[in-house]
């Protein structure tokens, strides 16, 4: 192993000190945590703000559902940008944004200030998504290239579980509940950004000129169908996601009548960590039974969700959203495999811009207007609808799951053996970063 820095070349031409492989990899893997971790942490912090300065539910789904569309947004305006400058311009780009998002939060003092805030982070963490999957995988041990594609979809569900446990540990029991998290932030950034300018160029066409190539998106005619059965499917279970973490910490404070915030922060991160278990637990099941086995515990888990509210049972309640999160980590799984099917290798990347398109919409509109939605008819009543309508929609999607064409249909057998990214409703994985090889056909 080598243990100094060793020498890359430059974008122009010059010899530099790069970090070791290894230990580039593994800063790779800490930024993919610590850029999901940071758009999880102001998460139990919303009910804070809005004590202080007034604003309605809706507002709070609206600071939450414009970083999804941000996100959505610079990841298909920028995703193949590190293609051509490099995979290290790009990520220190991205962390510039990140640190000039946590200065806004920590200086904010209005709505309007959060609103900046998460627009520059979505762009910030949209920008890196597509470059950090890139550089693990790309990064990753010789002897254990599997590795890259592992830690590419463990460590941002890791940011998603502890930034909302962090955030409400310092809402709760930190000075300065509303600053403290961003300052520490922005100190963990700045450290990352100056070991960064260390990071081994990897990509193959590094050093060339700022082209804005946006990506291309395409669904085969045959599999359009298809894709809109699925498509159901993956904006449901991402609705629930997008919407509990952007009101899950103001029910826990209204409806369970709890004030700690530190709860607020811990049934979100419930909410991911269950998501993440979905998937090996699950994992071995083929073609639609992930998706059939999962929607079903996913409704069980809305029933277990609305006896903990009726009840403001705090056990029930947390019980239901682990039991949630466990069939919507599996469906969102089993759906993506299926989405994958539906391409052919050379086409599979424009497919799955699709499938993210979905995603996010589904993370941020229905959250938007949920939070309308509170102002009318009030938080308890809201969510009760909304989880109803979750758990209908879920099993309408299995229902459809027949209609997938007879070509899809022979390719679910062989749909396992495409690999996916853990999903946690903070971010979604950027089609470059799935492991999806565009060489490896998975039997369509």
């Amino acid at each position: 192993m080598v243990s100094a820095t060793q020498p890359d070349i430059s974008s122009s031409g010059r010899l530099r000190r790069a970090l070791p492989r290894g230990v580039a990899f593994w800063l790779v893997g800490v930024t993919s945590t610590l850029l999901v971790m940071s758009s999880a942490v102001p998460s139990p912090m919303y009910v804070v703000y809005q004590q202080e300065w007034h604003f309605s539910a809706a507002m709070i789904t609206v600071i939450f559902g414009v970083y999804g569309i941000c996100v959505l947004g610079s990841m298909l305006l920028f995703g193949s940008l590190s293609d051509t400058v490099g995979r290290r311009p790009v990520l220190l780009g991205a962390l510039v944004l990140m640190l000039a998002a946590m200065t806004l939060f920590a200086l904010a003092h209005g709505v309007a200030w959060l609103l900046a805030a998460r627009i520059v982070q979505g762009m910030g963490v949209g920008i890196a998504t597509g470059t950090v999957g890139a550089a693990l995988i790309e990064l990753a041990p010789r002897n254990a290239p599997s590795r890259g594609t592992l830690v590419n979809t463990t460590a941002p569900v890791l940011g998603a579980a502890v930034g909302p446990l962090i955030g409400g540990m310092l809402v709760q029991y930190g000075p300065a509940p509303t600053v403290l998290s961003y300052l520490l932030l922005l100190a963990v950034f700045a450290v990352a950004g100056a070991v960064l300018v260390f990071l081994p160029e990897t990509a193959p066409n590094a050093g060339g000129r700022f082209q804005l190539k946006p990506r291309r998106i395409s669904i085969p005619a045959p599999a359009r169908r298809s894709f809109a059965v699925l498509a159901l499917t993956v904006a449901t279970v991402w609705a629930f996601g997008g919407t509990f973490q952007a009101l899950g910490p103001s029910l826990v404070a209204d409806l369970l009548h709890s004030q700690n915030h530190l709860l607020g922060g811990a049934v979100v991160a419930v909410l991911a960590a269950a998501g993440a278990i979905g998937q090996p637990v699950f994992g071995r099941l083929t073609g639609r039974q992930p998706v059939v086995a999962g929607g079903v515990i996913l409704v069980l888990g809305v029933i277990g969700l609305l006896a903990g509210m009726a009840t403001s049972s705090v056990p029930v309640f947390i019980g239901g959203i682990a039991i949630l999160g466990l069939g919507w980590g599996a469906v969102f799984m089993g759906a993506f495999r299926l989405m994958a099917a539906l391409a052919d290798p050379e086409h599979r990347g424009e497919l799955l811009a699709a499938v993210y398109i979905v995603a996010y919409l589904g993370l941020s509109l229905p959250a938007i207007g949920a939070g309308i939605a509170v102002r009318y008819f009030g938080l308890y009543a809201t969510m009760s609808v909304f989880a109803v309508v979750v758990a209908v929609l879920m099993v309408v999607s299995m229902a459809g799951l027949p209609l997938l064409s007879h070509r899809h249909r022979s390719a679910e057998s062989l749909a396992r053996d495409v690999p996916v990214a853990v999903p946690h409703p903070c971010c979604p994985p950027h089609p470059d970063a799935t492991g999806v090889s565009p060489k490896v056909p998975v039997g369509v």
